[in-house]
């Protein structure tokens, strides 16, 4: 057996009417089975489930993810002002855009629009091995929610999902996923476009681009072209 501490925020707080539980579990439980004995001894918390983030550790986690004795899950309610509901996530698990649109999906909007970046297998004229993503995790989330609420501000969209991979990625993969709901088409296609771009300006996520014959870390898509820009005597 092992102990698990459980603790809730906001409208999992009330729903379940107190700040903390210390729960015990066979070997091999995961973040999911956690939620779902919580939810199971608290149906209130179920009209909210589809809403609800885990963290394991005060780290984002998957529901797949196995815990250890004396971890720490926390139930996270959707990160937002007013109606909006966000995910916001930084992650070392492969991305699902099927997530992101069921966690932005609401039958009051009529577009749901997808962006996926991918690791692309040429990149400054050279073969791409592999990427690697590091993240300052915690602020790359705050800044994170804060595009969300750009477009929540800008275009009235309260239904956003941004969830950037780390670690080593081969070609093909993809590193960062980015949903939107919305009523009409084009506010969600000038929103996806928003987050991607301001992602790539504020957000600390750093790569190391592998060649076949070397590496190099890479900043900002719009730095390195006004670098190439520059460096061939060209106006930005």
């Amino acid at each position: 057996m092992l102990t698990v501490t459980v603790r809730y925020f906001a409208m999992a707080r009330e729903a379940v009417g107190r700040t903390a539980d210390e729960m015990e579990f066979d070997e091999g439980v995961t973040a999911g089975d956690v939620l779902e004995a919580v939810i199971r001894g608290n149906p209130a918390l179920a009209a909210g489930r589809r809403s609800l983030m885990l963290m394991v550790n005060q780290v984002y986690a998957d529901p797949g993810t196995v815990l250890a004795n004396g971890d720490e899950v926390a139930l996270i309610p959707p990160v937002s002002g007013g109606a909006a509901s966000y995910l916001i996530r930084v992650t070392d698990q492969p991305l699902d855009a099927r997530e992101t649109e069921a966690a932005v999906a609401d039958p009051s909007c009529g577009a749901v629009l997808t962006f996926t970046g991918q690791v692309r297998d040429n990149a400054r004229g050279q073969a791409v091995t592999e990427l690697a993503y590091e993240a300052y995790a915690e602020a790359a989330e705050t800044m994170m929610t804060g595009i969300a609420g750009e477009i929540t501000e800008r275009w009235g969209i309260e239904r956003v999902a941004i969830v950037h991979r780390v670690g080593v990625l081969g070609p093909g993969e993809a590193s960062v996923v980015i949903s939107v709901a919305s009523p009409h088409r084009p506010e969600a296609f000038d929103a996806c476009r928003h987050a991607i771009e301001r992602l790539k300006e504020i957000v600390p996520i750093w790569k190391k681009e592998h060649y076949r014959d070397g590496s190099t870390w890479i900043g900002s898509e719009a730095e390195y072209r006004r670098q190439l820009n520059d460096d061939e005597g060209l106006m930005p």
